[in-house]
């Protein structure tokens, strides 16, 4: 074979494939086996050494010696349910304008849990619409026609665009990169379709094996509320009916957990019209939030952070000078008084610099760990509001960390130490790494990047972690690890993150004394173990379904009293538990003993207490749990001890 006409293909085992230059992830399947060729569905390729990937079609020429991943419909990475899902939402769009011929297409990209498609149509689509559409979604995959991407020069691309009269894929033409690329099916089959798209697809409709339509509702173009409301219609795809059916079986089980029910029947919190994307919390739900609030911050009191608090409001000038106001000014409230414009902040690292600012720091202070529970305030969208899993006023418990280039990978370590013994402690077994490297548009020189991006890695391979690697998802300052947790139900919650940050302290003039007696810029790492505590909040009360173990309850336990004669006694075990420090309630109603103890187990209570003249007598109580199940009779003292160790162990058997 001619060297000129060769190129080598790099596979995962790291053996080198020598295909014929223009070959495509198809031709690289084929010649790796037939059964891998009839079940790929696209190719995950990198041309600088596994630093950014891309994803091709199996029918777009390879770059010459590149390094090659291809994937199958058994593969766990997430771009293999991305190219599923945005083939599906081309089909849902294919459909909907076969069923719908005056809609306009805006775009349609894959998402966390599916995918969906934008449209201008002013005839209303609703649920009832929805089996129309998957019955000629069906029809469209049954015909199995292949995805075929054409390529056009920016120029042929707009004036193709510019003639089809829709105002919104010229304004994407217009806004995209470089040359366009449209998708045609059913060419073939003399029922085409197009759409201007990136892509990539699966090789052919008939590879979406499960798809469901989930919901409809109203979004403006590109956020603007002056424009035309448009319908996003919402769907999902999966590799099997069975990882749809079990996904839909999640979703049910979600509506059962779903923390907007249960924090108000819970008496947690609520939430209304008057102040939007905020949280009134109620007695129970700020003692929940104490318990997470009081655990955080003892774990850092232990390991070396100095708790700090800053202001709410800070002028304009601080913000400008950190480069929050050009990227972030559309998310800030502002006020101003005496001629002077002031934002809400809506994040902490810029106040933590000016902590650090005050007084002469040396490189022996470092590592200089600054910690808060900083009340932010972030002006989204009312359409993304969602209980208080995303709100306008929250609050974060947010730490900077000041160090040296040198120290990264030591605080690292340490932090991740931090993370897991808190998930595990607030009942996540399972947690997800992903580690994300250098983004296109970036500040600091690629050498800084390196060494950064080296003691973020260095760190995790130190400690055996597994964890993925999202190419060119870093902050634009730097490297990040986040950290997703892995709830009883499936699902995946991104809470923990550390983001290495060469530019901010730079910008606001923070500077060390340094070994050599010249000054130095620190390092920033930015990092938070829960994130957002109102959503930390709303995550455990999914997690739990309420049922929260006795260390976290609100209320660990009810003292009911069966007669007005045993009430007295009812009294002095509530005492008694008090004393001992536990968050107790007494219920020494007139109602009867059966519906007491049905009120306290719609209340999650972990633990009812039961007494009447017998335990009076005997100094006992009748231990019942929330599940109805009567525990049995102990004398005081014991079952004291037993929350004790209950409480001291999070409630595991260690």
């Amino acid at each position: 074979m001619d060297d000129a006409k060769i190129m080598k293909v790099t596979l995962p085992d790291n053996s080198v494939l020598e295909v014929p230059d223009g070959s495509t992830g198809y031709d690289v399947a084929s010649k790796i086996g037939p059964g891998l060729a009839r079940v790929v569905l696209a190719a995950k390729v990198s041309t600088d050494d596994q630093k950014t990937w891309q994803v091709y079609d199996l029918s777009r020429p390879l770059p010459a010696d590149c390094r090659i991943k291809l994937l199958t419909e058994k593969d766990d990475d997430p771009d293999t349910l991305n190219v599923l899902r945005h083939s599906a939402a081309h089909v849902m769009a294919e459909a909907i304008c076969k069923l719908y011929p005056q809609t306009k297409l805006v775009y349609g990209p894959p998402v966390e849990d599916g995918f969906y498609y934008d449209i201008d149509l002013d005839t209303p689509i609703t649920p009832e619409d929805f089996p129309r559409i998957e019955a000629e979604m069906t029809r469209i995959i049954k015909e199995d026609r292949p995805f075929r991407r054409v390529e056009m020069s920016r120029d042929q691309g707009l004036a193709k665009i510019r003639t089809e009269n829709n105002r919104y894929k010229v304004d994407n033409a217009e806004r995209a990169e470089g040359d366009l690329s449209f998708y045609v099916t059913g060419a073939e089959t003399g029922s085409s379709f197009e759409d201007l798209c990136r892509g990539p697809h699966v090789p052919s409709t008939g590879r979406i094996k499960a798809f469901k339509i989930m919901q409809v509702s109203g979004a403006y173009y590109r956020g603007d509320q002056k424009d035309k409301q448009l319908q996003r219609i919402y769907g999902t795809a999966f590799a099997s009916k069975k990882q749809l059916d079990e996904y839909l079986k999640m979703l049910e089980e979600a509506k059962k957990r779903d923390h907007r029910r249960l924090g108000p029947q819970l008496d947690l919190f609520h939430q209304q019209e008057e102040s939007p994307g905020a949280v009134f919390w109620h007695p129970r739900g700020w003692a929940l939030y104490q318990i997470v609030v009081s655990y955080i911050r003892e774990l850092l009191g232990n390991n070396g952070y100095y708790e700090v608090n800053t202001p709410q409001i800070v002028d304009k000038s601080l913000w400008e000078k950190s480069g929050h106001w050009d990227k972030f000014r559309q998310n800030m409230f502002t006020t101003e008084t005496e001629a002077h414009e002031f934002a809400i902040k809506p994040m902490n690292c810029p106040c933590h610099i000016q902590i650090f600012k005050q007084g002469l720091r040396s490189h022996k202070d470092l590592p200089l760990r600054f910690a808060e529970f900083g009340s932010c305030h972030r002006n989204e969208p009312s359409g993304t509001l969602h209980g208080i899993m995303r709100v306008r006023a929250f609050t974060q418990d947010d730490a900077h960390i000041f160090c040296t280039e040198d120290q990264i990978g030591e605080e690292v370590v340490q932090f991740v130490n931090l993370v897991k013994q808190t998930y595990r402690d607030f009942g996540f077994d399972d947690m997800a790494v992903k580690f994300s490297t250098r983004p296109p548009q970036r500040v600091g020189a690629d050498e800084v990047w390196d060494q950064a991006e080296f003691a973020l890695q260095d760190a995790l391979k130190s400690m055996h972690m597994d964890y993925a690697t999202a190419p060119g998802e870093g902050a634009f300052y730097g490297p990040k690890v986040d950290f997703n947790v892995h709830d009883c139900i499936g699902r995946y919650w991104q809470l923990g993150t550390i983001q290495v940050d060469f530019s901010m302290p730079g910008r606001l003039g923070a500077k060390y004394i340094g070994a050599d007696n010249s000054p130095h810029t620190p390092v920033m790492l930015h990092r938070a173990i829960c994130g957002s505590l109102e959503r930390f909040v709303g995550i455990l009360i999914e997690h739990y379904a309420g049922a929260f173990p006795l260390w976290m309850a609100p209320i660990q336990c009810v003292v009911c009293s069966i007669s007005e004669k045993s009430a007295p006694y009812a009294h002095e075990v509530h005492a008694w538990l008090i004393e001992h420090g536990m968050r107790t309630i007494l219920d020494d109603s007139s109602d009867r003993i059966g519906p007491k103890k049905q009120r306290a187990r719609d209340q999650m209570i972990p633990y009812i207490l039961v007494v009447g003249e017998q335990e009076a007598a005997d100094g006992t109580i009748n231990v019942n749990d929330r599940n109805g199940i009567t525990m049995g009779t102990y004398p005081f003292e014991q079952f004291i001890q037993g929350c004790i160790i209950e409480i001291h162990t999070k409630g595991r058997n260690l």
